[in-house]
């Protein structure tokens, strides 16, 4: 069965880093664009970053541009999300989703994205 199941968050002072994983299961992963999201207590789902199936597109949220990155090693069939200056307003459940339609395009509507994991808890504590 197709799954996605992310790793890496937990608690972080101001300033901090963390690295998130994504590992897919299925070749078929590495031919989706890929995308990360957040979802903050009594907040909607928000597009954080995007990939292409090839990692030569990526796009930002203007609140994590510059400070957060993400790749992929289709080898591993894994994505990844470095996060870098964190802030208390990152504190989030973060999810990794797979957008089955797209291999180039990256779509920042998340109900757009098929297969979603089951997220990873970050929080930034000041």
């Amino acid at each position: 069965q197709a799954q996605l199941v992310e790793s890496g968050g937990g608690v972080v002072q101001v300033g901090g880093s963390l690295r998130l994983s994504c590992a897919a299961s299925g070749r078929a992963f590495s031919s989706y664009s890929m995308g990360w999201f957040r979802q903050a207590p009594g907040k909607g789902r928000e597009f954080v970053a995007g990939i292409s199936a090839n990692g030569g597109n990526e796009h930002y949220a203007d609140s994590v541009t510059g400070r957060f990155f993400i790749s992929r090693d289709n080898a591993k069939i894994t994505v990844y999300l470095q996060m870098n200056s964190l802030k208390p307003e990152d504190t989030a459940v973060y999810y990794c989703a797979a957008d089955t339609g797209n291999t180039i395009e990256i779509v920042t509507n998340p109900g757009l994205y098929y297969f979603w994991g089951q997220g990873t808890q970050v929080t930034v504590s000041s």
